[in-house]
């Protein structure tokens, strides 16, 4: 994924950054992503996954270490200067070039993972992911994120996916899994059955909610880590 984001698309990209401002569904992530951070009673240590420009940096609170994982150098080139640095309040940022299906960071090591932009989206959002996430996560750490609804306006609704979403309530047991694993295609969709069936057993659903991004309808996930 990350050889698709060169300096040209990563400047436009960082660009587009100081212009979001004027975009309501932008800052109300910014207020959700820094409303995560309050859940904690003592300053915290983040990672964001798939950070891209850093262009939620400035919405985090009471950060002790930033880290900010992505595929594209470009973007993160980008992500040195992002916007609102000086709203900024990690004590320490580290940038880390690396693919989410890959990368390795010890055990124990962060108190949220967030994800805004990036699971069922451009990277599936599987068992895997969530399994490796949940390592990650200290004891009562939380993962946050956001993913594309398959009810948005923008999804094609071919007929196949008419028909597939019409059995699926009606589908019993296994058959009923696979159909709707093949409508989240996999997870690069993730609607709420989807999101609950990934997290079972690792995280428990603080909250899970529908909301209208100015791109995607979204589904969007606080969850704490089992203990």
């Amino acid at each position: 994924m990350g050889a698709n984001y060169d300096e040209a698309y990563a400047r436009r990209y960082r660009t587009r950054d100081d212009e979001l401002d004027a975009i309501g569904s932008y800052q109300e992530l910014v207020g959700w992503i820094g409303s995560v951070c309050d859940r904690f009673a003592n300053p915290i240590d983040v990672l964001d996954l798939g950070c891209g420009t850093g262009r939620y940096f400035w919405g985090l609170r009471h950060v002790k270490t930033l880290t900010g994982l992505d595929a594209s150098p470009a973007m993160l080139v980008e992500a040195r200067t992002p916007t609102h640095a000086d709203r900024i309040r990690a004590e320490r940022i580290e940038l880390v070039h690396g693919d989410l299906a890959a990368q390795r960071f010890a055990a124990d090591s962060f108190d949220l993972v967030y994800s805004i932009g990036v699971l069922a989206e451009h990277v599936p959002l599987n068992r895997s992911l969530v399994t490796r996430v949940a390592g990650w996560l200290k004891p009562g750490g939380r993962f946050a994120f956001t993913t594309v609804d398959p009810e948005s306006p923008d999804v094609p609704r071919t007929p196949a996916r008419r028909v597939a979403a019409a059995l699926l309530p009606v589908m019993p047991g296994g058959a009923g899994r696979r159909l709707h694993e093949r409508l989240m295609a996999g997870g690069m969709y993730g609607d709420a059955r989807w999101i609950q069936a990934q997290l079972t057993d690792l995280f428990t659903i603080e909250s899970l909610e529908q909301y209208q991004s100015d791109v995607h309808l979204h589904g969007r996930c606080v969850a704490r880590k089992a203990a």
